[in-house]
């Protein structure tokens, strides 16, 4: 709760009221604008802006209005809508698709710009709990699909349903936020909700095991172990006939068993072997892969994060190396 005496000091200008006012919100935030802009980066960005656009204007702040929550998402919110639109003038990059040896990967009309977020952020992010109106849960809100299907609303639907559908703030608040009517925002709301149901997975699919249960645990590891010996039989027998593998920020990817099975056997190839270090990514497995040597350092490779349905992998996305350190994963490994 926000205390008379620390808003009246930060009001005052003192420093330390307003970042204990505002500090114990930072991590929320910080998955809000992860949401919105699917960037761990740009949220990291987003939030900086937030903090220091709240701390300039407190002194204007009253609790007559909105909490100091309210208030803070409101201006993180805002800060994010500005980056969508600014990225959206952005010249897209070209790709070069006779780079690829065979197999060429298929255009995927998903975000290149995605990145993963850390479990560890997760800790202590969930704030207040979501409103009653909210409809989804909060693994699922987190989830590398739905942040993924988020990235094609345009900005103020996106902001909507977040605002709504994951947060649970009442209509009216989420009008006040976006300086719009309840009309227009529940109209918003409508689009957005039709245009995310579109992109629902395939029917069939089995939920993901839970996470960290023995469920999870056995095919986390049966994939590694797979994927260390480069057992193509043992990796393909654990995908769905509709598996796919994206490569943000390459707007390509690899769809079905077949192909993704190819997929893996040119990662193989020419005797290449990995090591595999788990963490975990959008309340899901993953890990850093690092090619294996016959003496000296692994370089890191990739970094994947597995999507589960049931006793399967039905998705395999793949990262740069360059998010290794968000995880607390190295960029080599010493010989082993």
């Amino acid at each position: 709760m926000v205390t008379g005496d620390l808003l009246s000091r930060a009001r005052a200008g003192d420093g330390e009221a307003f970042r204990e006012l505002a500090e114990s919100h930072r991590r929320e935030l910080q998955v809000h604008c992860y949401r919105m802009l699917g960037s761990f980066a740009d949220a990291e960005d987003a939030v900086q802006e937030t903090m220091l656009a709240a701390w300039q204007g407190i002194g204007g702040f009253t609790e007559e209005r909105a909490s100091l929550r309210t208030w803070l998402y409101k201006i993180a919110t805002s800060r994010c809508l500005n980056a969508r639109r600014a990225a959206s003038r952005r010249p897209a990059r070209e790709w070069d698709v006779s780079q690829y040896e065979p197999l060429v990967p298929t255009p995927r009309d998903e975000a290149v710009w995605l990145q993963p977020f850390p479990d560890a952020l997760l800790d202590g992010a969930a704030g207040r709990p979501p409103g009653p109106e909210a409809r989804y849960e909060q693994a699922e809100a987190i989830s590398l699909a739905f942040v993924t299907a988020l990235q094609v609303l345009p900005p103020r639907q996106l902001a909507v349903l977040i605002l709504r559908d994951v947060l649970g703030f009442h209509a009216s608040e989420v009008a006040e936020m976006l300086e719009v009517t309840v009309q227009s925002a529940n109209s918003a709301l409508k689009r957005a909700r039709a245009s995310l149901q579109r992109r629902q997975p395939a029917a069939g699919h089995q939920p993901p095991p839970a996470a960290g249960s023995s469920a999870e645990d056995a095919i986390v590891a049966r994939f590694a172990r797979a994927w260390e010996s480069a057992d193509l039989d043992a990796l393909v027998a654990l995908l769905t006939d509709d598996v796919f593998i994206a490569m943000p920020p390459e707007p390509f990817g690899y769809e079905g068993r077949e192909l993704v099975a190819r997929y893996c056997a040119r990662q193989f190839g020419a005797g290449r072997r990995f090591d595999l270090v788990p963490t975990r990514a959008n309340g899901q497995p993953a890990f850093g892969a690092y090619l294996r040597v016959p003496a000296g350092i692994r370089h890191a490779t990739g970094f994947y994060v597995l999507t589960l349905a049931g006793d399967r992998i039905c998705a395999m996305t793949r990262f740069e190396a360059s998010v290794l350190p968000w995880f607390g994963l190295p960029r080599s490994l010493p010989a082993r």
